[in-house]
């Protein structure tokens, strides 16, 4: 992932402006650092079948890490989650106004499908790319269950609910994620079955996410914890012990599924999903 760090760090985004802080606001948060998780599964999955297609692909993981960005932004926003921390570093409406952090979400989510449009593929393969991460990252995707999430604070959901909910807030741009090295390297069926895989990776995902919120301190997640009890997390509405068995059993299944890969993808991801899937037991 160094040499897509290199990358990122070379492609940020750049502003001819007099404006006294907005060029530096653009950049804040994606050189914070951060997991990198979604396009690590993108690359992971080129490197897998085409490893020649790697420095191109590095376009389409930069949008999704934009995309990514632009969503920490607004929801650490005082109309949202009113978070004074992000990826270990105070958030933007902190250290500028929210003003400010409004206008760089935007930036980024625009100049995401910017990247994307110049990547180094055919015109069919980048408006597939295009409509995999606005279908996912948009209006019927992670900007829904935002929507959910903010709309129903303060009132119990169903599980099935909250698992909808988180769906699409989480799970739908790290399933997209893969998909996307998928349509990259050529392997539409095999698009599918890694974007199911995804859906439910990115539920054990935000599982996760909430027992680590009520887990670790600030300092340890980079972020502010145990900000949820409005939420309809899984910690609140199941009970740390329920959500730790949740996670457990949906952890299992994820490994036993990936024994249905083929070598390469093992190969180049086993190691990476292992370590992620089992991250709410260390």
């Amino acid at each position: 992932m160094q040499n897509f760090e290199n990358f990122l760090l070379n492609s940020l985004p750049e502003s001819e402006s007099f404006h006294p802080h907005y060029q530096e606001a653009l950049c804040a948060m994606l050189v914070a650092g951060g997991k990198r998780f979604r396009p690590a599964l993108l690359l992971g999955v080129v490197e897998a079948y085409n490893p020649l297609l790697l420095e191109g692909a590095y376009h389409a993981a930069y949008a999704i890490e934009l995309l990514h960005t632009y969503s920490l932004i607004h929801d650490d926003l005082p109309a949202m989650d009113n978070s004074p921390l992000r990826r270990g570093k105070p958030t933007l409406h902190v250290i500028y106004d929210e003003v400010t952090a409004i206008l760089v979400g935007d930036a980024l989510n625009t100049y995401a499908f910017e990247v994307l449009s110049e990547a180094p593929f055919s015109d069919y393969t980048r408006v597939q790319l295009v409509r995999e991460l606005a279908s996912n990252g948009g209006l019927n995707g992670m900007v829904l269950g935002q929507a959910i999430d903010c709309f129903f604070e303060n009132q119990k959901l169903e599980l099935d609910a909250i698992k909808m909910l988180h769906a699409n807030k989480t799970g739908k741009l790290i399933a997209a994620s893969l998909k996307m090295g998928a349509i990259i390297v050529g392997k539409e069926d095999l698009g599918a079955k890694l974007y199911d895989f995804g859906m439910r990776l990115g539920l054990l995902f935000q599982i996760q996410d909430d027992i680590l919120d009520v887990t670790q301190s600030s300092d340890e997640a980079g972020k502010l914890t145990n900000n949820d009890e409005a939420k309809n997390s899984f910690v609140t509405i199941l009970g740390l012990e329920r959500a730790m068995e949740e996670a457990d059993t949906l952890a299992a299944t994820l490994l036993e599924e990936m024994e249905g890969f083929d070598a390469n993808l093992r190969e180049k991801m086993g190691s990476l999903l292992t370590s992620y899937i089992n991250r709410h037991k260390h």
